[in-house]
């Protein structure tokens, strides 16, 4: 139980924070650097090129989003820009939220808009 003006409670909790945060950024730190040694460096998505003037906008993505799944062959991980990896995480949370996972029973369409191009076509000959 905190005495006094609860500090110490306060700095524990600053500490667990700055330890996870530091971690986090170790991790991130080792399998960025590796997955760009890997790769060329071109965006996944949008085929942008980066250069060492603008490679910070260039970001690795976890295909199956599990941050801690970095296998050494980076089977894992696409090199994306910062705007096709917000595109991607933007679906992924916009799929959850609608039920994306649930199959939807919907008729295909059913206009065929070329079904008589034949015989326009063979009208002009």
């Amino acid at each position: 139980m905190n005495t006094g003006n609860g500090n110490s409670g306060d700095s524990k909790l600053d500490r667990i924070v700055a330890d996870a945060r530091s971690s986090r950024d170790e991790r991130e730190q080792g399998y960025r650097e590796r997955a760009l040694r890997m790769y060329p460096w071109i965006c996944g998505r949008c085929a942008r090129t980066f250069t060492r003037a603008n490679v910070q906008e260039l970001t690795v993505h976890h295909r199956d989003h599990n941050h801690d799944n970095n296998p050494a062959d980076g089977s894992n991980w696409e090199l994306l820009c910062l705007y096709c990896h917000d595109n991607e995480h933007s679906r992924q949370l916009d799929g959850a939220w609608s039920g994306g996972d649930e199959v939807q029973d919907t008729a295909g369409a059913t206009h065929k808009p070329f079904a008589a191009l034949a015989g326009l076509l063979k009208d002009k000959d």
